[in-house]
């Protein structure tokens, strides 16, 4: 339910700034406007907006394919307690995941973010958590990798390319939102982190 509610939204604030450019600039994340002109509504609306068609349905796609079920298991887990603890984990990460950006680019005024990459992440390395075998498939790729590696090959190329700097991409806010999205759910049950090892080891034994 809720999951559905923040990709509807996430959507239609999309389609309104992909029309009004002056939305668009309004809401995206620039490290300027925050550190320098104190505009930190910033750091939470960069996350409703994308800069493209392409960019909106990889996002709403990831979060759709593993928003839902991780909802239900935060239900299941923590009764309904666990539909606040998606929405702030959803929230939340979107900002945690600007934090390296803002402190690299807070004297860059031409420097702009879109997207919730940084929360689908944490949506994706919450999911890892509790299902670390749970097969991850790439792209065409007919062979699925168990998400606890597909989590580390994450993380390495992510810092790799954060430190290289040669596309347009938020390495950062994916690492970083990764990193938040796995300690997230450890905080309201730090016990899941021995599920999470019981879980890859009993599977590879």
């Amino acid at each position: 339910m809720v999951n559905l509610i923040v990709l509807s939204i996430t959507v239609l604030i999309s389609i309104i700034a992909f029309n009004r450019k002056d939305v668009f600039y309004a809401l995206s994340f620039n490290a300027y406007a925050v550190a320098h002109r104190r505009q930190w509504y910033r750091v939470l609306s960069y996350g409703f907006i994308h800069a493209n068609w392409v960019h909106l349905l990889v996002n709403m796609f990831v979060l759709w394919m593993f928003g839902g079920l991780l909802e239900k298991t935060y239900v299941y887990l923590f009764a309904t307690k666990g539909y606040f603890m998606y929405l702030l984990l959803y929230l939340s990460s979107i900002v945690v995941a600007t934090m390296g950006d803002l402190k690299q680019y807070k004297d860059d005024y031409n420097y702009h973010a879109v997207g919730a990459s940084g929360a689908t992440s944490a949506v994706i390395f919450a999911g890892i958590l509790l299902y670390p075998m749970q097969k991850i498939y790439i792209f065409f790729i007919p062979i699925g990798i168990p998400a606890f590696i597909f989590g580390i090959l994450f993380l390495i190329y992510s810092a790799y390319m954060s430190r290289r700097n040669i596309d347009n991409i938020g390495h950062n806010a994916h690492f970083y939102g990764a990193v938040y999205g796995f300690f997230f759910t450890l905080m309201f049950d730090y016990k899941l982190i021995v599920h999470f090892f019981l879980n890859i080891v009993d599977a590879l034994s």
